[in-house]
């Protein structure tokens, strides 16, 4: 076959997934009385991906350079494709009765296209629009309810965020342009094959990089917008939980080799997203509300993912973003249930592990976890393997009503599909043979340690010191108090009150308090 109509067809292929979607919203803005999704969109998407698949199994086609197809490209199109098929038509039921439903939909389907956008670009400028599109589509969704106080503030957080995380991003793109002179990606990650040491603009460019990856992800102290705009339709907070606010890892993945050289943004990442993961999981379970819960449960994992990325562990990274997508997705479409499970589970007695469970989990799951350390990483980092082993631990120690065999089968399972998905993700990433500071682990694994450790010290001990910390981690630290007072300092918003609230002879500023907290 000709390649440059091989160049063509592929070209047209990967940029007909986006097309759909822009399609299907120029459709839904026709059906002003109800919510109209067509599922035959996401369905065509899945089928262009799967047949790009085949061709670049067959014959390593590629598409003309303002475009990329990679295993990482067609792995997340395959997500998003799949995500949107699922939302759309939980949506179509979701949404019915709904006023103005034609504009959710129509909005929905511009950000699944802006999403496709930017996982398709290889161009800079290209993928730097496709994350303002993102950013501009999904305002509009968050705002669809633009009559609730918590909704509104945390749209308004997101925006200006959003155009500080562009700019961060445009600047970085500017850089790594003035030093190579081109805009394409891919030019941009081959040049760095060798390990070359980077030079000031370049370090200066991956921070940059990080620093977008850190807002993308509603790291701490930029966090607070993602637990107030769960009060957004339910199908838009799977959406943003599980196939927006992951495109931080997937650019940090996309730029691996820069990352790999750059010890500056590395330490940005460890240090912002890894505080960030062990504070998100202690303040998550503080929640009541399940859709806060899993807010914060998604700023603690992201901060995870990004900590991946630091260590050099994109292959775990890749894996760790589609199971969280999935799972996200679920959780949140199934969140009514969820409240009944919660509930259930209160009701229930309490049973702590004791002293002898502890141990007899610890002496099984550590060599489990040793053993398969050696077989699939014998060489470092070793702190995402700690984090493993007691998370097993906890598995097995908390046992209920079930034999200890059974649940080490499970955990024989569980580490078992750990390692060989690992290995498979492996397998669509290049692998960049670089050599990373050992300290990188050593930071990790005490925030692992400080996790468990500061879990189990809050829940066993009674002290003053633990129920005023406890104290601290219900109000977040206060941090997304101070974000939203300097927020609306610097830009105000108005901010509509709620229906039959008493008048308070306060300003904007007096908000803060009661909008930072969503219970």
């Amino acid at each position: 076959m000709n390649w440059a109509l091989t160049h063509t067809l592929t070209t047209l292929l990967l940029l007909a997934i986006p097309a759909l979607f822009v399609i299907g919203a120029v459709q839904s803005r026709g059906q002003r009385d109800r919510c109209h999704l067509p599922l035959a969109m996401p369905l065509a998407a899945l089928v262009l991906t799967s047949a790009l698949a085949v061709a670049y199994a067959a014959g390593q086609l590629q598409p003309f350079a303002l475009l990329q197809l990679q295993p990482l490209t067609l792995v997340m199109l395959a997500l998003i494709s799949f995500l949107a098929l699922v939302i759309m038509r939980f949506s179509q039921r979701y949404m019915d009765g709904e006023v103005n439903a034609w504009r959710y939909a129509q909005w929905l389907q511009l950000t699944l296209a802006a999403v496709t956008l930017v996982i398709i670009s290889n161009h800079l400028a290209l993928l730097w629009l496709g994350w303002v599109l993102i950013s501009l589509a999904l305002h509009n969704l968050l705002m669809f309810y633009p009559e609730r106080p918590r909704a509104a503030l945390g749209a308004h957080k997101k925006f200006l965020l959003a155009r500080l995380a562009e700019t961060c991003l445009l600047l970085a793109f500017a850089l790594l342009y003035q030093v190579h002179g081109s805009a394409y990606l891919s030019d941009i990650v081959a040049a760095y094959g060798s390990a070359p040491a980077l030079n000031g603009m370049e370090q200066a460019a991956m921070l940059l990089i990080a620093t977008t990856a850190l807002i993308k992800c509603a790291q701490l102290p930029v966090h607070g917008w993602l637990m107030q705009v769960v009060e957004a339709p339910t199908p838009i907070s799977a959406l943003l939980h599980a196939g927006v606010i992951n495109l931080g890892g997937f650019l940090l993945i996309s730029f691996a080799p820069l990352l790999l050289l750059s010890q500056p943004a590395q330490w940005l990442l460890l240090v912002v997203a890894g505080i960030s993961t062990v504070l998100a999981a202690l303040i998550m379970a503080t929640r009541i509300s399940v859709k806060v819960r899993l807010a914060w449960s998604t700023s603690a994992q992201m901060g995870l993912m990004l900590v991946e990325c630091a260590l050099g562990l994109f292959e775990l990274a890749l894996l760790h973003l589609v199971a969280h997508s999935l799972y996200k997705a679920y959780a949140f479409l199934n969140a009514g249930s969820a409240v009944q499970q919660y509930l259930l589970q209160q009701w229930l007695p309490q049973r702590g592990a004791h002293c002898a469970n502890w141990s007899l989990a610890a002496a099984i799951s550590l060599p489990l976890v040793a053993l398969a350390t050696w077989l699939v990483a014998p060489q470092g980092p070793y702190s995402p393997w700690l984090l493993l082993a007691l998370a097993l631990t906890v598995l097995l120690a908390r046992r209920d009503q079930v034999s200890l065999a059974r649940w080490g089968v499970l955990a024989v399972a569980l580490l078992a599909a750990y390692s060989l998905l690992k290995l498979t993700s492996a397998t669509l990433l290049v692998d960049y043979q670089i050599a990373l500071s050992v300290w990188n682990d050593v930071w990790v694994a005490g925030l692992v340690i400080a996790l468990f450790g500061l879990r189990s010290w809050l829940t066993r001990s009674r002290s003053a010191a633990a129920q005023r910390f406890n104290l601290y981690l219900y109000a977040g630290f206060y941090l997304d108090e101070w974000f939203t007072r300097t927020t609306l300092r610097l830009w105000p918003a108005r901010i509509p009150k709620r229906a039959n609230a008493k008048r308070t002879a306060g300003k904007q500023q007096s908000l803060a308090h009661s909008l930072s907290n969503p219970e």
